[in-house]
């Protein structure tokens, strides 16, 4: 049978339906209703299969047969033409912010905090790694992304930034796009190493002194984050659940914060009594929101409408003489103090209410801890009046300080 030509090709389109063979398994099919296509037919498995290559109005005789050409190539190599199309509507992944961004997709609904790892990655990772293929990635790379975030004395990302960086390229390897993992060769000692487990608590003239200097530093300590610190202090909730706190959630009439269970990180909602010195604290952030939706709204340009994740650990290292990314490091203004985070406030809280008598199922709750054990299971009550009670003793003590 003769090959087809262009003039042949343009005379059976116009012509009666029908398949017509060019050789080598390409066909022109003209269709009864429809415009004609070009079809490639090949054996795979011992089946007879049938794909479209495109529309002739598209794709002229010359080109058809090229791309008929390369389709067969990768059949004799052992591809299935039909399935290495498939394959290409997953998606490509031509680097590694593209294999990232694959990744990251199931973790929005496996983890509850998935954007910890963007964080990390968007800032740390994405700048080495983040334009390279994933192939091309070695174990200097690794090295490089770890030494950029340890040189600016941050170990924990150093240690979460490697984690990341082994889950993302076991993925990588899951979906045959590397043979090997450049990171797995890695542990914790070439990152942040072993993290110990920090019980760091203020004393009372040691919140007096902390205190003392962020109202002396009060140009580069804000006020907000001033306030911020101080119903930590108080009310011993977490950095997010506070920083990312919307008015809605307040009735500072009834005072009360009502957190919801998609905010709690327990999973579970809880109503916080609210003690004076918060009203009053609280009060003051109202009129420095300025009409925002959020108790602490962002001061600066960004996407995030609320405080930073970092902003408070950031500036408390600060006064300390520490920030990240500065070749030149501010003056220490603590001295030999020693260096606290804002999670050592929320575990101040605790050690307060001991030292006030509170029975540590109360004090518990006012953590929003869930309580352990029988007692977890079935027991329902909150605990409202008696973590009222509580905070009220702690605001009295804290308000000489604070």
């Amino acid at each position: 049978m003769a090959s087809l030509t262009s003039k042949s090709v343009s005379a059976k389109v116009r012509g009666k339906p029908g398949r017509f063979s060019d050789g080598g398994g390409l066909y022109l099919v003209v269709p009864k209703v429809g415009r004609a296509y070009w079809m490639l037919r090949f054996t795979s498995n011992a089946k007879r299969k049938e794909m479209t290559l495109g529309k002739v109005d598209d794709l002229s005789l010359a080109d058809a047969r090229i791309k008929a050409a390369l389709k067969m190539k990768q059949h004799r190599e052992g591809l299935d033409p039909l399935v290495a199309k498939k394959r290409a509507k997953y998606g490509s992944i031509n680097c590694v912010d593209d294999l990232f961004a694959d990744w990251h997709e199931g973790n929005v609904k496996r983890l509850k905090h998935h954007h910890i790892p963007l964080r990390v990655y968007s800032k740390d990772i994405a700048p080495v790694i983040g334009e390279m293929q994933p192939a091309a990635v070695t174990g200097r790379d690794i090295r490089q992304v770890l030494r950029s975030i340890t040189e600016s004395n941050r170990p924990t990302v150093a240690n979460d930034a490697l984690l990341y960086c082994k889950q993302l390229f076991n993925h990588a390897v899951k979906l045959d796009i590397i043979s090997s993992n450049p990171a797995s060769a890695f542990s914790v000692d070439d990152a942040g190493g072993v993290e110990k487990s920090r019980d760091r608590a203020l004393t009372m003239e040691e919140l007096a002194f902390t205190f003392k200097m962020f109202r002396h530093q009060a140009d580069s300590f804000t006020r907000d984050n001033y306030l911020a610190c101080a119903l930590l202090v108080l009310l011993g909730v977490r950095k997010s659940e506070l920083t990312e706190a919307l008015w809605s959630e307040f009735d500072l009439n009834a005072k009360v914060w009502y957190l919801p269970s998609e905010r709690s990180k327990s999973g579970v909602a809880i109503d916080i009594p609210l003690p004076d010195l918060s009203i009053e604290w609280l009060n003051e952030l109202k009129v420095r929101a300025f009409g925002s939706d959020y108790v602490f709204p962002n001061r600066r340009a960004s996407k995030m409408p609320h405080m930073g994740k970092d902003t408070l650990n950031r500036a408390i290292s600060k006064l300390f003489g520490r920030e990240p990314g500065r070749a030149v490091q501010p003056e220490n203004k603590m001295g030999d103090f020693e260096h606290f985070t804002v999670h050592d406030l929320r575990r101040t809280c605790r050690s307060l209410l001991a030292a006030l008598g509170v029975p540590g199922h109360v004090a518990e709750r006012c953590l929003n801890h869930k309580l352990k054990g029988v007692e977890g299971i079935y027991n329902r009550h909150d605990y409202f009046n008696e973590r009222k009670e509580a905070l009220d003793l702690l605001a009295k003590k804290l308000a000489l300080l604070i």
